[in-house]
């Protein structure tokens, strides 16, 4: 084993029995604090690093880490809708009070760059998965982007979706736009799904390997064809806060382009994929593009 390598091991184990001693992974000083150590370990860390080649006792550790910062993660974005909820003037308005409010803003950006260059006009209606009790990509696309687009969220929690609700309820434009839904993504048939130009699906969605493919199976399945799937994946080192997304996972997609970031500047992998017209077969995409910041 490298040295490198070696040395990212043991910080990660030490991070992680840390965080194993936690008594809860709601918010609080000693929780925010490891995870942000997390964070900033894999994103930060040599990317040259092979995480396949790492023994199987590192890559239980590594899924473990993925569920893990999802769920807290989740109750980091329920405590901070619950403070802008509760301010007295339009909470959409201090979104940027929220601790990875730049990231997502450089996130969607980047994402968004990369649609313009697979389609013709920009998208009317957009299905985000995953959208939690911040649904800040929608909101930062609404407001800052797409003015004419309609975005709608769903989530599998009932309690999100109303903090959600309450957070853009009284702003006079996004009330109007975003929109959301209780339901698991495995209940979402085509007469929902092929309505939407692009369909995001968030990386929280899906914290194992097999719960992710499954829900992008269940996409395939119904998603209008030539729609585009915005997929957030991991690569490196990253993949021990998130879950990874490779080309093999998107049978029935073209692939269109896979980003790596290399910069601490954007927290995760994007993948775009179109849905292949009416068939249901994976074909290997050879002139997939792949970019670095």
């Amino acid at each position: 084993m490298l040295s490198e390598e070696i040395q990212f091991v043991n910080q990660i184990t030490d991070l992680y029995n840390q965080i194993l001693k936690l008594r809860s992974l709601r918010p609080s000083n000693e929780c925010d604090t490891l995870f942000e150590k997390l964070e900033t370990l894999c994103m930060t860390a040599d990317t040259n690093i092979d995480v396949q080649k790492m023994s199987h006792e590192v890559q239980g550790m590594r899924s473990h880490l993925i569920k893990l910062h999802g769920e807290a993660t989740g109750y980091l974005e329920k405590h901070f809708s619950e403070i802008l909820g509760s301010l007295e003037d339009n909470p959409v308005d201090h979104v940027d009070l929220y601790p990875s409010y730049l990231l997502t803003v450089n996130m969607i950006k980047l994402e968004l760059d990369l649609i313009r260059k697979h389609t013709l006009r920009l998208p009317t209606k957009i299905a985000f998965v995953g959208s939690g009790s911040i649904p800040m990509s929608s909101i930062v696309l609404a407001k800052f982007h797409l003015p004419n687009t309609t975005f709608h969220n769903f989530d599998i929690d009932h309690q999100a979706n109303a903090l959600a609700t309450h957070l853009v309820s009284r702003d006079p434009d996004l009330s109007q736009r975003l929109f959301f839904y209780t339901t698991d993504i495995l209940n979402m048939t085509a007469v929902i799904l092929r309505e939407y130009d692009v369909i995001f699906l968030a990386s929280m969605v899906g914290l194992t390997k097999e719960a992710k493919v499954k829900a992008i199976e269940h996409l395939e399945k119904h998603m209008a064809p030539e729609a585009l799937l915005m997929l957030r994946s991991s690569h490196g080192l990253r993949s021990f806060i998130y879950q990874s997304v490779d080309p093999c996972d998107l049978k029935g997609f073209n692939v269109l382009t896979i980003h790596h970031p290399m910069s601490n500047k954007v927290p995760t992998s994007v993948v775009i994929a179109r849905k292949l017209g009416g068939k249901s077969t994976y074909e290997e995409n050879n002139g997939v593009r792949s970019g670095k910041i």
